[in-house]
């Protein structure tokens, strides 16, 4: 087997390209691309493209798998040294959640050691990271698998139309690296299970004051029962429950008709979703004349680290340990494509973008000096990939 490279080496390299690397960041972040704005996703898309081609030269394959609302998915592949083998995935999404027009008010700057913009931490420097870790192994020479990425623009609006996508391509690989934030210098192993759903009362209305029994409240009968769906949660478990919005009536003087709330569930176990499908399919309001409709889904399903993401963690930790210090394996609340990746059973790591903070918040930042030595990083595993395969 080849003796890897130190990654000591790798961080001497991305170092020395430090400005390279936020001019590509200042021109990601210069590109706006709400979630659900399809024109400026498609701006951006397009210059995704044209911008990896500058960076690592022609691939061997380009896919523009194009949706009719949402973001289109980029997979683009470049061939691995040696013998050929199962491409190992870099998954990242270049969709975000604020609107067109942010940038005006909050243009990319550097400043204090951090870069911040809209989308900067989430996930834009996770694209650069990625793209970079590879133009650092393909500029030293150095051994590497082939290397899939998937850029998506729907991840903030729970991946629905890239999902599949995700999947199939997961499915025959050897591996997958997701680009999201990093948590400090360590790296997420674990993330919650995701449910979104909805509660609809409907009563019927009345006159509060002249008739009032002969209405039959729905703001009544959702209020009865969030309040047993959100005790219901477990938090030793990993369960939590959040009724996020609640409205409903039309008027203060008239018993409401109609009430509607979005729930947000998040788990740590398959058992806890099963129990709290149980508890929604068993909600009922104590008025009988009210009616109540449950909707939504499971939107991801809770990320485990099993053993072949754990081998894969032990590799990253060797390269980790080198560069500044041994990586801990986080366990997250929050979801990502890599909750579908690791339900199939294949090694995925995630948290392997820039170190930072404030995901969807205006203190949204990435830590400058950290940017080379997290490509160093997704660098060097790759190249240990590599090597341990060889």
């Amino acid at each position: 087997m080849a003796y890897p490279l130190s990654a000591k080496s790798l961080s001497t390299w991305t170092r020395t390209h430090l400005d390279d690397l936020l001019t590509d960041l200042s021109a990601l972040v210069g590109l706006e691309s709400p979630s659900t704005d399809k024109a400026l996703l498609d701006t951006t898309a397009a210059s995704i493209r044209s911008w990896v081609e500058d960076r690592l030269g022609p691939p061997a394959a380009w896919i523009r798998h194009e949706q009719v609302e949402h973001g289109d998915v980029l997979t683009v592949t470049y061939p691995g040294t040696g013998t050929p083998g199962k491409p190992v995935l870099l998954i990242c999404h270049y969709d975000t959640v604020w609107p067109a027009g942010t940038l005006a008010e909050w243009p990319f700057t550097v400043d204090d050691g951090t870069a911040r913009g809209p989308g900067v931490y989430d996930m834009k420097a996770g694209i650069v990271t990625g793209v970079w870790a590879l133009r650092a192994l393909r500029a030293l020479g150095l051994p590497h698998p082939t290397v899939t990425f998937v850029f998506t623009g729907d991840e903030e609006l729970g991946s629905p139309l890239s999902r599949p996508l995700i999947e199939d391509a997961a499915r025959d690989c050897a591996a997958a690296l997701v680009l999201e934030p990093g948590v400090g210098w360590d790296v997420k192993t674990e993330r919650k299970g995701v449910g979104t759903f909805s509660l609809t009362t409907t009563g019927i209305e009345s006159h509060a004051g002249n008739d009032p029994a002969a209405g039959a409240s729905a703001v009544h009968a959702l209020a009865e029962l969030v309040t047993r769906l959100a005790a219901a949660q477990d938090p030793d478990a990993g369960t939590t429950i959040n009724i996020g919005t609640f409205d409903g009536g039309t008027a203060r003087n008239v018993v409401a008709g109609r009430a509607h709330c979005l729930v947000d569930v998040r788990i740590s176990r398959q058992d806890e979703a099963d129990r709290v499908d149980e508890v929604l399919a068993a909600l009922r309001p104590s008025d009988p004349r009210v009616d109540v409709l449950v909707g939504g889904q499971w939107n991801r399903p809770a990320m485990r680290l099993t053993p072949a993401s754990e081998a894969l963690f032990g590799l990253a930790d060797e390269v980790a340990t080198e560069l500044r210090g041994p990586l801990e394996p986080i366990s997250v609340g929050g979801g990502s494509d890599a909750n579908f990746i690791a339900a199939l059973g294949v090694p995925v790591l995630d948290g392997l973008g820039c170190s930072g903070a404030g995901p969807h918040a205006r203190h949204e930042h990435v830590i400058v000096d950290d940017i080379p030595d997290r490509v160093a990083l997704v660098a060097g595993l790759l190249h240990r990939m590599a090597t341990a395969a060889g």
